[in-house]
């Protein structure tokens, strides 16, 4: 291939090196960009009349104190400061809780948002490969690959998810600003590349892999590599020595260390480190198997779910396959990496997937749909470019490269289309996840919860003990079997579920709930001391627990203790603003001497009741709640 075909004209790079690689002129470029964006729109649009569903979207979103009040000074100041999901991704809640303030707690507005930044992903990924290879046409087959994959639908249609649109959007970015930076290569361009992957960090810590992407474009297509480029470079990036491209991307690894560091300690705080102890050969087994099931997905995207369960040791032969698999595709793109992005896209798509692989283990995942977001682009590149450069050298006209490829986004439109019908709802996603996953657990578990909150506890009964078979270390589901016990009039039986769910430890929240239903379950039978020392350790373990903060009230006033009352039902008044709940909080204000705040309690009450009804899930203590687990 002549330098001539691959270099942009010299009024182009002109442009490229003033404007950046996401502004340069063509009309060709904006029409394809709009096409992309109006696809993702259109084929996403049914997600904008979902609801949230029962797994972490109450966590980040609809019962989250914090996230609720939007985007305010406390809100900020609690955003950068805390540790909630046993994540620090202050722009996440950030963007969760602009949301809330622009659509309150109605899901169409937080989905929509998800679909936008998707929309825009496919576009930024569109112009970053068109303006950094010069292919405008294998660029927009890869960006339509990415929006309208099967795979991404749960990155989309997920509410929780929203910080890996949100990250991949900062990454796409960077990625844009460091080729900027790499035709001119200043301190000014090099901060904006630090800025954006700062916004990325605290978007999703999984971007701690960005400064290996950003070797694997000085090899292709920036083609910055000294003598070791497999092609000239489309934006005329200047070779430099390999020294030097190691040697800019130290303060980019200080950036992802400190994110790892902050990281890890997040998710010690939160309680994401010891849940699951798979023996170390379990998770490198796991490791080669769901690497070749992630590429095996993307080529033919069936049995998708949101929850793939961790069945422990595989079976020889299917590590083996893995591994062997593996191993001849990683020959093969070295024996042919002089066409650099099949080498590129490779290592892109192993070196992204280290952070979440499954090497150190957080929760009892195999694997996950979402966390292919970012490295399936490395497959879709391998593909894109592959095929275009054997019909390039059969010389097949255009029309006959464009037959094929339509063909295959047309069929993928039509899967993630039945995909996304999956999404409606609580319900419809786990009954969806039982049909294609084995002794699911996790999914039994949030099956149930919904189906108790539709005010179907018969039906969820069964799935709750066929979670307890399929695996006797599962506290929440524990936690559900005691809180149908309870319901049902056997407390004393309930107790025993929930002193087991604690012995078995969880993360913070699903322990909270333990122990709050624990306290629900001794006041319900009289034991009032136990009671409180039950709450006592759920608000310890998370002091804005909804039932924990009402059920201290109950049996401190059950105990004549009424004044001490006061700061419970404050916090349930803030967390469940509701008349009857600021009737209750001034009834005891007035009864304990506090007449003025009994009346700006009670005017507050009178207020609520004048307004319409909020759109929120009601969440009254009418026994112990059901716990549905968290992703992690």
């Amino acid at each position: 291939m002549s330098s001539a075909a691959v270099q942009l004209k010299r009024s182009d790079q002109q442009a490229l090196q003033a404007t950046g690689p996401f502004t340069s002129p063509g009309k060709r470029t904006v029409v394809l960009s709009l096409l992309l964006v109006m696809a993702t729109l259109f084929l996403y649009n049914p997600v904008t009349h979902f609801s949230f569903i029962n797994y972490d979207d109450s966590r980040y979103v609809y019962e989250n104190v914090h996230v609720r009040q939007g985007l305010t000074g406390a809100t900020i100041r609690w955003a950068i400061t805390s540790f909630d999901q046993a994540n620090w991704h202050p722009l996440t809640w950030f963007s969760h809780a602009l949301d809330c303030q622009l659509f309150h707690l109605n899901p169409a507005g937080h989905h929509f948002t998800s679909i936008l930044l998707h929309a825009l992903n496919g576009v930024l990924l569109f112009l970053l490969l068109a303006r950094s290879t010069g292919k405008v046409g294998r660029s927009f087959f890869v960006a339509l690959l990415f929006a309208l994959h099967p795979m991404n639908v749960e990155s989309v249609a997920w509410v929780a998810e929203r910080k890996n649109v949100l990250s991949t959007f900062f990454f796409l970015l960077t990625l844009g600003a460091y080729v900027w930076y790499a035709l001119n290569p200043g301190w000014r361009r090099y901060c904006a590349v630090a800025g954006l992957l700062a916004c990325g960090l605290a978007s999703k810590p999984m971007l701690v892999t960005t400064p290996f992407v950003l070797l694997l474009l000085d090899y292709w297509p920036l083609a910055r590599f000294p003598n070791h480029s497999p092609v000239p470079s489309a934006v005329a990036a200047k070779q430099t020595s390999l020294s030097k491209l190691l040697l800019e991307k130290v303060p980019l690894l200080f950036m992802v260390a400190a994110s790892s560091m902050i990281t890890m300690r997040a998710q010690r705080a939160g309680g994401a480190f010891g849940l699951v102890d798979f023996p170390l050969l379990e998770r490198v087994e796991n490791a080669i198997y769901s690497y070749a099931s992630y590429v095996w997905k993307a080529i033919w995207p069936a049995r998708l779910a949101l929850f793939y369960p961790h069945s422990g040791s595989l079976s020889l032969w299917r590590v083996s396959l893995a591994a062997i698999f593996l191993a001849a595709v990683s020959y093969l793109v070295w024996k042919l990496r002089s066409r650099g992005y099949l080498l590129v896209g490779w290592l892109w798509f192993l070196g992204t997937l280290v952070p979440v692989i499954g090497l150190v283990q957080v929760g009892d995942q195999a694997m996950a749909d979402r966390y292919a977001y970012i490295p399936l682009i490395g497959i879709f590149v391998m593909a894109a470019w592959s095929a275009a450069d054997a019909a390039d050298s059969k010389k097949w006209p255009l029309a006959v490269q464009v037959i094929p490829a339509a063909c295959i986004v047309l069929a993928l439109s039509i899967v993630t289309h039945r995909q996304i019908g999956y999404w409606r709802d609580s319900v419809t996603v786990w009954t969806h996840t039982l049909q294609v996953t084995q002794h699911n657990n996790v999914a039994e578990d949030n099956l149930g919860e919904a189906l108790v909150e539709l005010g179907r506890p018969e039906e969820a009964y069964p799935l709750f003990l066929q979670a307890v078979r399929d695996n006797v270390r599962d506290p929440v589901a524990r936690v559900n079997v005691g809180s149908y016990l309870y319901q049902n009039g056997h407390p004393a039986e309930a107790i025993q579920q929930y002193e087991q769910a604690v012995k078995l430890g969880a993360e913070p929240g699903i322990l909270a709930l333990a122990y709050a239903n624990l306290g629900t379950a001794y006041s319900g039978i009289g034991e009032y001391g136990r009671a409180q020392a039950s709450y006592e350790q759920a608000l310890r373990l998370d002091p804005y627990h909804l039932a924990a903060n009402q059920g201290m009230a109950i049996v401190l006033e059950k105990q004549g203790r009424l004044e001490d009352t006061i700061p419970y039902l404050v916090r349930v008044a803030e967390m469940q603003p509701s008349e009857q709940n600021y009737l209750q909080l001034a009834r005891v204000l007035a009864v304990t001497n506090h007449p003025e705040q009994a009346n700006a309690a009670y005017r507050q009450a009178v207020s609520l009741a004048q307004q319409s009804p909020a759109r929120r899930p009601s969440q009254q203590l009418q026994g112990p709640g059901t716990a549905a687990p968290d992703k992690r």
